[in-house]
């Protein structure tokens, strides 16, 4: 256990980014858990993840305007996609979401498979780096994700499908280069379905309650044991979920 690694000029943007995370995706992922359409966000994730792979392979500028709207673009477009079959083909919504991430997920193998550092590049989209965020920027995300949680609180239910689709799509795209696709997905579905029984604003803080402190537990101890930070926060997200299950049983009973 190495009591020094925790740094907070390390540990310190890393957890900025995982609470700009669960801010906005705990009221997207409990909408996502309503639907009970669950692997839309792993399918949105990846398409956003195959568009950064396209934009790599290209040649674009990792932290450019061509990549992100690369990334951006492809997100929307798998987005408004999925919003015409939910309309069109509800019955198969859930079977066309699972398509769509293994396409996504194999096309983004095939355009790696010539790149000698492919595989590590895949690996960073799927675990994340978030503990090498760089403080400036969070800014600029920071305000994209309150730009998405003002439009959804004040006109979510009101439009509720399409503009779902699209706050997710433009949500998950800036998520998955910021944390990766796993701690996406776990941010989404952890905390909403650990907060289930509850409703309103108490089942909203719960959930926020959980992520913040699954990202703050898990940046702790993956630093403590040199361990991958991104698995680690998983986990600790479905641990804490576990054990918030004991308050939140004897408060709905």
């Amino acid at each position: 256990m190495n009591w020094s690694a925790l740094d907070v000029q390390i540990l310190g943007p890393a957890f900025v980014a995982g609470l700009l995370v669960v801010a906005t995706h705990v009221p997207l992922g409990q909408e996502v858990l309503r639907r009970g359409i669950i692997f839309i966000d792993l399918a949105i994730a990846q398409i956003a993840g195959l568009g950064v792979i396209i934009a790599h392979t290209l040649g674009m500028a990792e932290s450019g305007w061509a990549l992100q709207l690369s990334a951006a673009g492809a997100a929307l477009l798998a987005a408004a996609g999925l919003n015409w079959s939910e309309k069109r083909l509800p019955q198969v919504q859930e079977a066309l979401i699972g398509t769509l991430f293994v396409l996504a997920a194999t096309a983004g193998i095939l355009f790696l498979s010539g790149n000698p550092h492919g595989g590590e590049y895949l690996k960073d989209l799927l675990v994340g780096q978030i503990l090498w965020v760089r403080p400036e920027v969070l800014w600029p995300i920071a305000l994209l994700y309150a730009a998405v949680l003002a439009l959804w609180f004040a006109f979510g239910m009101r439009h509720g499908r399409w503009l779902f689709y699209v706050l997710f799509a433009i949500a998950v795209t800036a998520s998955v280069q910021l944390v990766g696709i796993y701690l996406v997905f776990a941010t989404l579905i952890i905390p909403a379905l650990a907060t289930r029984a509850l409703a309103g604003k108490c089942r909203l803080i719960a959930a926020w309650t959980i992520g913040a402190g699954g990202y703050l537990a898990g940046l702790a101890l993956s630093a403590l044991f040199d361990l991958p930070s991104g698995a680690v926060v998983v986990w600790t997200l479905a641990v804490l979920a576990l054990v918030a299950q004991i308050p939140v049983h004897r408060f709905t009973r």
